[in-house]
């Protein structure tokens, strides 16, 4: 088996999300997952500290963009604004791999209690970081963990909408995450 070549982590995540659809979390092990992916168990140790680490793939580099893009969006720009910037920016790193990857990953973490456990865990990591960029942006604390959180939830639905549409659509992830924040904008503002 091949120990280092390009896209490792990729082929990690992707044997992992098959083997979980086709047999389980549980049923999987290390080797298994390894061994699809055509790296040795070693390898995967280098990349990953065990198996429900493959579902967090990529959470600080997401992370690290929405903060980028909050903190890029222009000065005048109200929370909510500068949310949709770091949208823009996290969705513009997602490719047709992460698209396909969606509704498998979605299939594994409904099958198994310890990667919801770990996706919810994801999603406070998120928007702690968005809400760090907005805090350093002088957004006061409250309003930031709402935007925050409201970032997340467009976020998700979002990257569930893209990664079910039809894949000739013209529209990336930024479109659907971005029309899911003004749904909840809009959805917010009526509960007055």
């Amino acid at each position: 088996m091949a120990r280092w070549q390009p896209e490792t982590t990729q082929r990690l995540v992707v044997a992992a999300v098959d083997l979980f659809t086709e047999q389980g979390y549980d049923a999987t092990t290390v080797a298994q997952i390894a061994e699809r992916a055509g790296v040795t168990k070693s390898t995967f140790f280098r990349h990953f500290s065990d198996k429900r680490e493959l579902l967090v793939a990529g959470q600080e580099t997401l992370s690290r963009l929405l903060s980028e893009g909050i903190a890029e969006a222009p000065a005048e720009a109200s929370p909510l604004e500068a949310v949709a910037a770091g949208l823009e920016r996290a969705s513009g790193a997602m490719g047709p791999a992460n698209r396909e990857l969606g509704p498998r990953l979605k299939a594994a973490v409904a099958a198994s209690t310890e990667l919801q456990e770990r996706d919810a865990l994801k999603n406070v990591g998120l928007a702690a970081s968005m809400s760090s960029a907005l805090v350093a942006r002088g957004v006061p604390d409250p309003t930031a963990h709402l935007a925050a959180e409201l970032g997340v939830i467009a976020f998700k639905r979002g990257y569930t909408q893209w990664s079910e549409a039809e894949r000739d659509s013209e529209h990336g992830l930024a479109h659907y995450a971005l029309a899911a924040l003004r749904d909840l904008r809009a959805a917010a503002a009526s509960l007055e």
